[in-house]
């Protein structure tokens, strides 16, 4: 078949449905009360001590096995108000479940995202929830906040510093709100417009308004902001994509993972997205094996990751590696992109050059490969765009915001979180938390002090 080959419509309506269902189904009441009564309930619980958000992972549990679901739905919410969506994303095998005592013991840890998850849908999915509200405000200060972007980080602090009593306005470029939590994740992860449920509650609190279309450095400025609000919150996300570095990049068929992901979640039906017979992604993280997976998912006959040093070191989780290895893509290592082979403006294959690790650094050994394609999706790696000129004053650390343990950049009134920080891990989980965080320390610069004990936890990834 000659190349390119790239069209909608590879699979029957039946094959993209079971595709694109939900890939790990939650467990039933019965698994769940099995699953908790594993549980040590450990003093001082490492797994605690392993999340990010410092959830009371062995108070919800202990909740769960008294089949009391709202509150270990509460117990999990009031440190992370994402609980939901983190259950679905969280790479809880590298956090909380690598932590859990009985990995250690047995090498099967509690299933800690899996009964996160069941607390969570049971509280969403409650007919009575909205008539018995888990969380109320304080009452008012009189004091407004600006937060710049709807992700994970934004709403995070949004939702925190509206309970403190102050109000909220929320300035988001995209269309919809919740930044990576709608836009990229892998569709089959977060099933049934789960994303907007939560952000519906999250918003149901009151004291928050959103509003679409305002980009920073277009609508809206920083020192706008500034002037008009008592303190400002950026989380802006990361919105640049690197470059492959190499001629031909503008050709038809090479794009960037980051878009293929953001527009199959927002396409109405999966059959009218097109993809093309052989797939190449080059990246090692979980963008590429979003990508890689539903272009498989999509009916690609071929796809693989190239990735440029050996697989233990892929930023992608362990089990992230084996989830796109079990969905038939191909994985290979030790391979940097040498050149993008075009013909008619489109392209038609890829050449890598073979590299080995000589004293830290990597080396072509002089060796090279090449592979057929119709389609390459880069995902190497995101970077911070500052369009608004009153940024340009901001101080950065590796090309991101600067911050101090509390939020803080160098600009006085001025808070950051999420992974447009320095530091981070660009997890969901942690955007959230820098969220909280900086509610509490906006919350103690404007003169208050109403933050509980959870506050007093500290960002460990500071700059």
């Amino acid at each position: 078949m000659p190349l390119p080959d790239i069209k909608p419509g590879r699979l029957s309506a039946c094959q993209y449905t079971d595709n694109f269902s939900d890939a790990h189904p939650p467990l039933t009441r019965v698994q769940a009360l099995i699953e908790a009564e594993r549980c040590y309930y450990c003093f001082d619980a490492p797994c605690v001590n392993a999340c990010p958000t410092g959830i009371d992972i062995p108070s919800f549990i202990r909740r769960v096995s008294e089949d009391n679901l709202r509150g270990a739905a509460k117990a999990i919410l009031e440190a992370n108000v994402f609980g939901g969506m983190c259950a679905r994303v969280c790479p809880t095998e590298v956090l909380c479940e690598q932590a859990c005592v009985r990995n250690t013991n047995e090498d099967k840890p509690v299933e800690i995202g899996l009964l996160q998850r069941h607390a969570t849908d049971a509280y969403f999915k409650a007919p009575h929830r909205d008539q018995s509200p888990m969380f109320t405000r304080l009452p008012p200060t009189g004091k407004r906040i600006a937060v710049v972007g709807a992700g994970p980080a934004g709403l995070s602090c949004a939702h925190r510093a509206a309970l403190l009593g102050h109000d909220v306005t929320v300035f988001e470029a995209r269309p919809k709100s919740g930044g990576l939590n709608e836009y990229g994740l892998a569709t089959y992860k977060t099933v049934d417009g789960f994303a907007q449920e939560e952000i519906d509650w999250l918003l149901s609190i009151g004291g928050i308004e959103i509003r679409h279309g305002h980009r920073l450095g277009e609508q809206i400025t920083l020192a706008d902001l500034s002037g008009q609000f008592d303190a400002v919150f950026l989380g802006l996300g990361l919105g640049g994509v690197n470059a492959l570095g190499v001629a031909s990049e503008s050709v038809a068929g090479v794009g960037n993972a980051v878009e293929f992901i953001a527009g199959l979640r927002q396409a109405g039906d999966f059959a009218a997205v097109p993809v093309g017979r052989r797939v190449v992604v080059i990246g090692g993280g979980m963008t590429a094996v979003d990508a890689a997976v539903q272009s498989r998912k999509l009916g690609a006959e071929e796809v693989t990751i190239v990735y440029r040093r050996d697989q233990p070191r892929m930023p992608a989780s362990a089990y992230e590696q084996e989830w796109a290895q079990r969905n038939g893509v191909n994985i290979r290592t030790w391979s940097v992109l040498k050149t993008l082979d075009t013909s008619m403006e489109h392209i038609e294959g890829v050449t890598f050059a073979e590299v080995q690790e000589v004293g830290g650094r990597l080396e072509v050994t002089g060796r090279h490969w090449s592979i057929e394609a119709d389609t390459v999706l880069k995902a190497i790696g995101q970077t911070l765009v500052l369009a608004d000129p009153t940024l340009a004053t901001l101080a950065l650390q590796s090309g991101r915001i600067a911050v101090d343990a509390e939020g803080r950049t160098s600009l006085a009134g001025v808070w950051a979180g999420g992974d447009c920080t320095a530091g981070g891990q660009d997890l969901t989980v942690e955007a959230v938390e820098h969220g909280k965080v900086a509610a509490y320390s906006i919350d103690r610069a404007l003169g208050f002090n109403r933050h509980d004990a959870g506050a007093k936890r500290v960002r460990r990834t500071a700059a």
